[in-house]
């Protein structure tokens, strides 16, 4: 297996049929990266997503897109916000839904990856929603199976639908016809092992953003060539200037490996704190992925504040991912039924 990892800001080599305005053209289509849909390809999913945020306030929040198609939900790592973001997705859409869970499967037993979901693959399905410890094997799965593979992540690698769901929530937020072109936004935190922030880095780039990670040294990737972003790790310096402050989650095991000399020496240098809140400008907007340490990266009473998106990101997490599920699968059903 190739290695992401050996470029952090790079999958394995694309298809070179693919069309870099949007999904790449294969024989089977799958989302395994940002760098697979460019400006124009992100651009089209927020356009989608506009359509199922609205399928999303009706009574009854379903449309019948998907009818007829399974997607699998393929998770060998823990996850609750993605794993049921996707399900409630495949399911407002009418999919059938398959969960997998490796501990109760014969991953188990002994057998290998690839026999796995190659006998997953082999029932017939249209889908695989993987999300894997190790980076990188989203893009293998790929190489095996017939189905579409979506990445939900790969372990320090990329998680795509997260970016995209954060490029939707701060172009909602900032105004429906508004772009992220000269928007200034920080990201914070635990760098290196984040692939939120790998993923974020691409999108907000690729959408006109001006883009500043803001870390201590030990959490920055060991290299950041290629990396379209400012270096700073002064975060008071930071966020007067900035439109979005967005929040890494800080592992806190971080603070054995001699990371970090402790937990509460990050907040007091790269924590959001209440005496930070006052540094930000009127409208900055507040972000993080989930789940929070209140009280680390961010002080209890400031995720609850207005300019806190945090909720809108989970909300349109289903939307975002319904439009990444049907632009892959539609069945060209009336988005309005």
């Amino acid at each position: 297996m190739s290695d992401p990892m050996s470029d952090p800001m790079s999958g394995p080599a694309a298809d070179p049929a693919a069309d870099p305005g949007g999904w790449p053209v294969t024989a089977t289509r799958h989302l395994l990266s940002i760098a697979d849909l460019g400006r124009d390809g992100i651009n089209e999913v927020m356009r989608v997503t506009d359509s199922f945020v609205e399928v999303g306030r009706r009574a009854i929040p379903k449309v019948p897109a998907l009818r007829g198609k399974t997607v699998v939900s393929l998770f060998c790592e823990d996850s609750t916000r993605t794993r049921l973001s996707f399900e409630t997705a495949a399911r407002r859409l009418s999919a059938d839904t398959m969960n997998f869970s490796a501990s109760s499967s014969s991953l188990s037993k002994g057998e290998s990856l690839r026999d796995t979901v190659e006998t997953i693959d082999a029932m017939g399905v249209h889908a695989l929603v993987v999300r894997h410890f190790s980076a990188g094997v989203p893009w293998q799965v790929a190489s095996w199976v017939s189905a579409a593979v979506v990445n939900a992540g790969d372990g320090w690698h990329e998680h795509p639908t997260q970016a995209l769901l954060d490029c939707y929530t701060i172009r909602e937020s900032i105004g429906a016809d508004a772009g992220l072109e000269g928007l200034r936004i920080a990201i914070v935190g635990d760098v290196k092992h984040s692939r939120v922030a790998r993923s974020n880095v691409l999108a907000f780039s690729a959408l006109g953003a001006e883009v500043t990670i803001v870390a201590p040294p030990t959490l920055l990737p060991p290299s950041l060539a290629g990396w379209p972003v400012v270096v700073s790790n002064d975060l008071d310096g930071v966020l007067p200037k900035s439109d979005v402050v967005y929040l890494l989650r800080l592992q806190t095991e971080r603070a054995t490996e001699s990371l970090l000399p402790s937990v509460r020496e990050y907040t007091a240098g790269y924590g959001l704190t209440r005496e930070r809140g006052a540094l930000l400008a009127e409208r900055a907007l507040v972000m993080h992925p989930g789940p929070m340490n209140r009280g680390v990266e961010i002080a209890a009473e400031l995720a609850g504040l207005p300019n806190s998106l945090v909720t809108r990101q989970v909300a349109n997490g289903v939307a975002v991912r319904m439009a990444v599920l049907y632009l892959l699968l539609g069945s060209g059903a009336d988005l309005g039924a």
